[in-house]
């Protein structure tokens, strides 16, 4: 498999994108990101559910953004490529919508490059969030692909959970949609627990992997990236009412009424997700 891949890849330390291709049921992966996978799994199991579940909030997400009006977006931390893209489900609702695709992993790159062969109105760019967004907003690719003066779609999909604290992950979004057109979106989830133990084991065996890793927050701690941001409605009929921010698979869910948390107590971890806009 090794040649399908980038050469001076790290094989030996498992990659957050490569393991949330596996939990997708990708082949984009190696028997050290399977492994670690398994690991969390056997004290975790939610991992797999809430992996897919955060996918199909990307695509309501974006198609809701696209569906009023936003035809640009900054995915940062974006993964490797699979089915129904950033890009592809904006373009569904608007055709001409454009995506600038950030990740860190070589191996993104590489794929999300050749994916793109052909255009499409989209780009991937090497680089870090969380070394911050300033060379990010000034690259080529974005200067081809956005336009800062307009309204835009800033996705940070299980994205923040990867930022240590130190790299003062909330500040860097407060900075980045100050710099942003009125009108933004901000797409956003991110691993929660209220279970302290469940948290501190999970961040502690991603940090033991040796993977780049932040930590599992509070929902508390996690939703301070909405100061400042309106939050829009997460019923799937836009009635205005609470909650706003919710379990990722209750965005906006036809058949699921938004939840703070999964309904199961038993689940100790999920993503808390939101989309909001800057006034």
């Amino acid at each position: 498999m090794a040649d399908r891949f980038p050469p001076d890849i790290d094989m030996e330390t498992p990659s957050v994108a490569r393991m949330y291709d596996y939990l997708l049921g990708g082949k984009d992966n190696f028997e050290v990101d399977r492994k670690a996978c398994d690991v969390l799994l056997a004290q975790v199991p939610e991992f797999l559910s809430l992996s897919h579940q955060n996918r199909a909030f990307l695509t309501r997400a974006v198609e809701y953004a696209a569906a009023r009006g936003i035809d640009q977006f900054l995915d940062l931390g974006a993964g490797l490529p699979t089915a129904d893209n950033t890009h592809q489900a904006a373009q569904r609702v608007l055709p001409g919508s454009r995506v600038l695709y950030v990740d860190n992993d070589p191996i993104v790159i590489a794929h999300g490059r050749a994916l793109l062969t052909g255009g499409q109105g989209a780009a991937f760019l090497h680089a870090d969030f969380s070394e911050g967004v300033e060379s990010i907003l000034t690259s080529p690719e974005a200067h081809a692909l956005l336009d800062v003066d307009r309204p835009l779609g800033v996705m940070l999909v299980s994205t923040l959970h990867c930022v240590p604290d130190s790299a003062d992950p909330f500040g860097m979004v407060a900075g980045l949609m100050e710099r942003l057109a009125p009108g933004s979106f901000l797409i956003y989830s991110h691993i929660v627990s209220d279970d302290p133990e469940a948290a501190r084991w999970t961040t502690d065996k991603m940090l033991g992997f040796g993977t780049p890793w932040g930590r599992v927050r509070s929902p508390q701690e996690a939703g301070v990236v909405f100061e400042g941001l309106e939050p829009v409605s997460a019923w799937a009929d836009d009635r205005d009412e609470e909650p706003r921010i919710v379990d990722c698979a209750s965005w906006r869910h036809p058949e699921i009424a938004p939840r703070t948390r999964p309904g199961d107590l038993s689940v100790k971890l999920w993503e808390f997700s939101g989309v909001a806009v800057k006034p």
